[in-house]
């Protein structure tokens, strides 16, 4: 609320004020007071009007029902005063009462002014006819209060403790006795479920400032008093409202409404302390449904819908004596308020919501006397405009505000510090509306509009001033609208006219069928808004040639009024408005539909709001208290989650999650592509994430034909085969086709058909229905646009209707589908004529065609189809003629022809027709035909059943058990040879067919186990092994006993049995016990093996080879090693020097696989043997020196060889001489010549190497020498013991020579090491390794480059 004048007066001073507002129209205010003898009269505004001079100071006042005259009583006299507002003037009437006047009221429905005197008399006055009737005696003593019903009855009150209620005559009709005196008497109706009567039939009144008395005029006898709470203070006042309703104020601040309805009368439907000390008065507004009460120095106005709702407080802090009278004007839109200090405080309550726009200023009324302009957008300061009237009307534009009442106006120029008053104007009429543009004001009245310069010389009035329309024909103008460069007005025949302001030609005239009552253009008045006489809405491009127009959908009958988008980018958005709704729009030039106007949604509007601007998703309006509010499009609501939510996400991620749900992001999204905000729609289905999202915004980007976005959206959503799509359709030209492609990828099929056949390629419609099978739509396009397609269409349609069913259509579209030049297609169609005339039962004319016709598979289909329909004979000779021999022989058999089924036998593949074929033989006896018939169908045990039972033919059945190992063949077979006595082929085919128990029986039966043992093999469970031992125990074959007690797990029996078997020359029976002992595990049972192979049991020592082999079968490595030295050694003492070489290297592998480090004496050993075995290799390649060299080092090692000394050392003897080792033959020969040899020389050598000792010849080739690989200390090839760093030297497997760093390899078998050079030489003419004789090439000997690996010293064990 707003303080908009205070009136205070000297003589007013400390008194409490008289004031009554000028009834229905509020425009004055009469003010008495203090020792005041007059009655000052002041307009809205606060400025003083006129002055009524009064004998004696101002006893009471009135106005009459209409405000034109004011009624006042004074003291000392018994005049009425009488003051009339329209023509200003004073008068007198003599009341003729003698006694001092008390009480004064005019009536509410006539000219009747009721006068009460101190003495209780009363005079009624008639101001029309001036007739005057005098009530002597009504009351006893002072009328002190009274009311006049809507009825023209009247109530009084008096101090005589009576109410009266009188007719317009002064007949007193009703009275009733009180206890105290009586105060603030209303007329009112109860609040009752049904109306006994119509009118207002209740008087109340305050009775000593304690209860409330009701009286009832139909029910006298039965009045109502109502007490309160003594907590509240007395009566101040109280005020009846709505339905029945009284409100209540009290002395000590309370604020109280109850009802008079009889079952909630005495409750207390609302109490408040309002006021903490005090409560002076309460009023109420029926026209703003709002009451407000004045206590301590605060006015506080409630909504009486809500009453816990205070709409407002003001504080009048000056005020410190207190308040004191409240009242408000008829219309609500002042309230004024006197205090105990004498002053009288208005308030501007409400106000007219008057306001318009112009872009994005604003201009709207603030108080009755000021028009405030703002922009808010544009960041301008307000300007407040001081106008010399209460405006009914405001126009505003770029650069001026107009306003007005009636047929003036006043004009205002925006200057940069505020404004300047340019000028007021007379109109022809009163003016309906105004309309502004930079330079021109357009005013509508009396069905014209009057278009004028604002500035400028009045010389030039007649060019700047003219009446449209200039024919009164064109009928009444009932809206106009001014943008800067045209003015619109529409008339009620319906035309809507544009006018060029420039020239002020007529641009273009729109015919509607209807009067059209408001226009709305936009900013730039390319479009323009109209609503018709019958409320409905459509939206014109009025400056363009065509005259299209475009019904705005879902437009609600109340609209009152448009506001078009003034943010740069949305232009084609606009809201649609009435009392309490928005309806967001946006017009859509460009879409696949053609130009089309969408409902975006609806925002509720708050009440009373008046909207004036829509910016960006805002709404600027203006509210009853003078102020703007904004209120936010809920079709908007996208752009506060994109300006918020989203930019906090990125930097507080956590907090911006919380801010929206997926559904709510979800309906924005829609909104925002309805408006056709795509970047805001690109942040939503980020934040969204989600598929739908991606496919809803790229469908919407189809729609509106934006096809680069829309080709990123679906790249986003990963929809790969509509990128490539829309990138195949992106350069196309023609507008309709492009459109038709994009409906057809939204599945608008026919929007397609529609857009393809307005484009340049209309056959494109065509293609489409052909793609999607709409064959109806396709023949009748072909018809139309190309007829030679009609028989490929009418043969695909065909297709389809004999796969749905429809044969009688199929036949007749295949029949169509004939071209007769193109053969392929024609054989489809004649394929297709045979099985739809088979279909329809024409069998002869469908199987003709079909054996007629060239393919194999339609004779299958047209078989199959007769088969389906029990024509056996006809489908088989179709599936015969088409070579499916399977499915023919099939037909035959379930029609019992063998013949043909016999003749077809050969080429048929399926077992089944076989094997019903081999059964139907077989009943005929012809067993030879069912047996290869039952081959021929993999049926193997009838093939071996009918061998047996009925050709005799055991070898093919046991041929044929082996081949297919069948179970139930072979039990057959088995019992066949049981039946010849034959148990060992018995036993063979039992087994075979998994019944072990029988099979044993019967080997157990006949003495046939071991042949079971045999067969049974490694399948056989552990107690078909235990079974089989068993038995050979008890037949005492210990050797078969061991070895199946073996195989069950039972070592400690199976090792007794072998001990027990009889010594044979492979003696198997100890390598058994050796595996035996090996599997076990057991030190018992090993050291029992031990104890029996080194003959401690028998007194018989056995082969060390099988003590070897004992601790290898143990993995006992080290007894094994030092076994194998053994066992070696005794090779070489029988001269089997190879032999003690394989086992060395085998032994010394093992030893290096298991990382134990080789006995130094194994080493040394295998080294001198295979030095022994290098000699023959080299002498037989006729390397004398190498071969000599070897030699030189076995026979140093001689006593290893004590079964060959003298051979030995006379090959070294003449192999050293060869090779020129003259000194070396000489030490050799002279050991020959010992006697325990001389005697053993070959005599064929025995001469020579005599005749060497006697003439000894000690000349030598000096050695090469070759560095250490260790430390590369030189020294001679041959040795291998370094004498620097005392290291064993790695020999080559070769030449017998140490290694060399430079020139390393090893065998890729045994890894042995061998200089690359010589063992490449060697494999020239050699294909085994010399070491472990495996089959070896040049190829696979590689040279090593880092042989660090292989040189790691102490590898041996000392």
């Amino acid at each position: 609320m707003k303080r908009i004048f205070t009136l205070a007066d000297q003589a007013w001073l400390g008194s409490n004020l008289q004031y009554k507002w000028q009834k229905t129209l509020g425009n004055y205010i009469a003010v008495a007071g203090g020792i005041d003898s007059s009655v000052k009269i002041f307009d809205r505004y606060g400025q003083k009007k006129n002055e009524i001079n009064l004998p004696g100071r101002c006893v009471a006042m009135d106005w009459d029902k209409d405000g034109d005259i004011l009624a006042v009583i004074a003291e000392k006299s018994s005049a009425i005063h009488l003051w009339d507002a329209n023509v200003n003037k004073t008068s007198q009437i003599d009341s003729g009462m003698r006694d001092q006047l008390s009480f004064i009221l005019w009536s509410k429905t006539g000219p009747l002014l009721a006068v009460g005197t101190a003495k209780g008399n009363l005079l009624l006055y008639n101001q029309q006819t001036s007739r005057k009737i005098p009530v002597l005696g009504k009351h006893t003593k002072r009328i002190t209060c009274g009311c006049w019903s809507s009825q023209n009855l009247l109530a009084l009150g008096s101090d005589d403790r009576t109410i009266t209620v009188s007719n317009h005559e002064g007949d007193t009709i009703r009275q009733t006795s009180l206890r105290a005196e009586p105060a603030d008497v209303f007329f009112s109706v109860m609040k009752t479920d049904e109306r006994s009567s119509p009118g207002e039939s209740t008087v109340s009144v305050s009775v000593g400032k304690k209860t409330l008395f009701l009286f009832n005029l139909n029910d006298p006898d039965n009045p109502i008093e109502l007490a309160f709470q003594p907590r509240y203070g007395h009566i101040v006042t109280y005020r009846w409202y709505g339905d029945g309703y009284i409100l209540i104020g009290f002395s000590h601040g309370y604020f109280v409404v109850i009802s008079t309805h009889i079952r909630e009368i005495g409750q207390e439907l609302y109490q408040a302390h309002n006021h903490k000390d005090s409560l002076y008065s309460v009023a109420i507004s029926p026209a703003l449904n709002r009451a407000a009460s004045c206590g301590d120095n605060s006015i506080k106005v409630h909504d009486l819908s809500e009453l816990k709702d205070i709409s407002n407080i003001v504080h009048l802090d000056d005020e410190t004596k207190g308040l004191d009278q409240l009242n408000w004007t008829d219309d609500g839109q002042l309230l004024a308020v006197s205090t105990q200090k004498g002053n009288l405080h208005v308030f501007l309550t409400r106000l007219p919501i008057l306001g318009d726009s112009c872009g994005t200023r604003l201009a709207y009324l603030t108080s009755l006397l000021e028009v405030t302009v703002s922009n808010q957008v544009e960041g301008e300061d307000p300007v407040a405009i001081r106008v010399e009237i209460e405006p009914t009307f405001i126009a505003a534009g770029p650069f001026h505000v107009a306003v007005g009442m009636n047929n003036r106006a006043w004009f205002y120029a925006l200057v940069d510090n505020g404004y300047e008053r340019l000028k007021d104007i007379e109109y022809l009429g009163t003016i309906a509306s105004m309309c502004l543009n930079a330079d021109y004001a357009a005013a509508l009245f009396e069905g014209k509009v009057q278009l004028h310069m604002m500035e400028g010389d009045d010389q030039d009035e007649e060019r700047q001033m003219r009446l449209f329309p200039d024919d009164d024909s064109k009928g009444r103008i009932l809206s106009h609208a001014l943008t800067n460069d045209f003015l619109f007005y529409s008339t009620d025949t319906g035309s809507v006219a544009c006018v060029l302001v420039e020239d002020w030609q007529t641009v273009n005239t729109y015919s509607h069928p209807v009067g059209v009552r408001k226009v709305f253009p936009d900013p730039n008045g390319t479009r323009l808004v109209a609503i018709d006489d019958k409320s409905d809405g459509f939206l014109l491009c009025p400056v363009t040639a065509t005259d299209c127009s475009y019904e705005i959908p879902s437009f609600s009958p109340t609209i009152t009024g448009v506001l078009w988008e003034n943010w740069p980018t949305d232009k084609g958005v606009f809201v649609a408005f009435d009392d309490d709704k928005v309806y967001t729009y946006a017009l859509h030039k460009t879409t696949i539909h053609g130009p089309q106007v969408v409902l975006v949604g609806s925002t509720k509007l708050p009440y009373a709001h008046k909207p004036l601007l829509l910016y960006n998703g805002e709404l600027t309006c203006q509210t009853a208290s003078g102020n703007t509010s904004t209120v936010p499009l809920s079709t908007h609501s996208f752009l506060h989650t994109h300006t918020h939510s989203f930019l906090h996400t990125h930097t507080h991620p956590a907090a911006g999650a919380h801010t929206h749900t997926g559904e709510e992001l979800g309906a924005q999204l829609t909104q925002a592509l309805m408006l056709k905000r795509f970047p805001e729609a690109w942040e939503l289905c980020r934040a969204l994430g989600s598929a739908a999202a991606w496919s809803e915004m790229g469908r919407s980007c189809l729609v509106h034909m934006e096809l680069d976005l829309a080709i990123r959206v679906y790249r986003m959503s990963g929809n790969v085969g509509m990128v490539m799509s829309l990138q195949d359709v992106k350069g196309i030209e023609d507008k309709n086709l492009l459109a038709g492609h994009l409906a057809m990828f939204l599945n608008d099929y026919n929007l397609a058909q529609d857009l393809y056949l307005s484009s340049s390629s209309p056959i494109a419609a065509l293609e489409m229905r052909r793609d999607l099978q709409h064959w109806d739509s396709a023949l009748m396009l072909a018809k139309r646009l190309a007829g030679d397609q009609i028989p490929f269409i009418s043969k695909e349609y065909a297709v389809q209707l004999e796969f749905v069913g429809d044969y009688v259509t199929a036949l007749s579209h295949y029949e169509k589908g004939m071209t007769r030049d193109n053969k392929e297609h024609d054989e489809a169609c004649q394929a297709g004529v045979a099985r739809m005339s088979i279909r329809m039962g024409d069998i002869r004319r469908g199987a003709g065609q079909a054996i007629q016709h060239p393919s194999r598979s339609l004779k299958k289909d047209c078989g199959a189809i007769l088969e389906t329909m029990k024509q056996f004979s006809e489908a088989a000779q179709l599936y015969e003629k088409g070579q499916y021999y399977d499915k023919a022989a099939s037909v035959y058999i379930r029609c019992k022809n063998w013949a043909k089924v016999g003749e077809l036998l050969p080429q048929v593949s399926s077992p089944k027709i076989h094997l019903q074929y081999a059964k139907a033989k077989e009943v005929d006896g012809k067993y030879k035909e069912a047996a290869q018939a039952y081959e021929s169908a993999r049926d193997w045990d009838n093939v071996i059943r009918v061998l047996l039972e009925h050709l005799n033919n055991p070898e093919d059945a046991v041929r044929i058990v082996r081949e297919t190992q069948s179970i139930d063949g072979a039990k057959m077979v088995a019992r066949f040879f049981l039946r010849l006595n034959d148990y060992g082929s018995a036993i063979q085919f039992l087994v075979l067919s998994q019944c072990n128990d029988e099979a044993f029986q019967l080997a157990q039966q006949h003495g046939q186990m071991e042949v079971y043992a045999d067969i049974i093999g490694s399948d056989a469970t552990l107690e078909d092994y235990q079974s089989i031992a068993l038995y050979f125990e008890g037949e005492k074959n210990h050797l078969q006993a061991g070895k199946f007690f073996q195989k069950c797990g039972q070592y400690s029996r199976a090792l007794k049995h072998f001990l027990k078997c009889p010594t044979t020359e492979d003696n198997l029976a100890i390598e058994m016990a050796i595996e035996t002992v090996g599997q076990a595990k057991d030190d018992n049972l090993t050291g029992q093996l031990i104890d029996y192979l080194m003959g401690e049991s028998d007194g018989m020592p056995k082969d060390a080879k099988y003590l070897f082999r004992l601790y290898m079968a143990l993995q006992q490595y080290r007894e094994a090693a030092r076994t194998a030295i053994i066992i070696a050694r005794e090779e070489q003492a029988a001269g089997n020097y190879r032999n003690a070489h394989d086992v060395l290297f085998s032994m010394y592998t093992e030893l290096q696989t298991q990382k134990i480090k080789i006995p130094a004496e194994m080493a040394t050993n295998l080294m001198i043997l295979h030095s022994y075995v290098l000699v023959k290799i080299h002498v037989k390649r006729g390397d004398h020196l190498k071969g000599a060299r070897m030699l030189i080092r076995v026979s140093n090692n001689i006593s290893k060889f004590p079964s060959h000394i003298v051979p030995i050392l006379t090959s070294a003897v003449i192999e050293c001489h060869r090779a020129g080792l003259r000194n070396s033959a000489f030490s050799f020969a002279a050991m020959l010549m010992r006697p325990e040899y001389r005697n053993k020389i070959d005599p064929k050598y025995r001469k020579k190497i005599e005749a060497m000792v006697r003439r000894p010849d000690t000349s030598e080739v000096e050695e090469e020498s070759n560095p250490c690989p260790y430390c590369g200390f030189q020294l001679p090839q041959h040795e291998l013991l370094c004498l620097s760093c005392k290291n064993n030297l790695p020999y080559c497997i070769a030449t017998g020579r140490h290694m060399l760093v430079e020139d390393w390899s090893v065998c890729p078998h045994c890894e042995f090491p061998a200089l690359y050079s010589q063992f490449t030489l060697l494999l020239e003419t050699e294909s085994v390794c010399p070491m472990c004789s495996e089959t070896l090439s040049v190829n696979q000997v590689k040279k090593v480059s880092d042989c660090s690996q292989y040189l790691q010293p102490d590898q041996l064990e000392h």
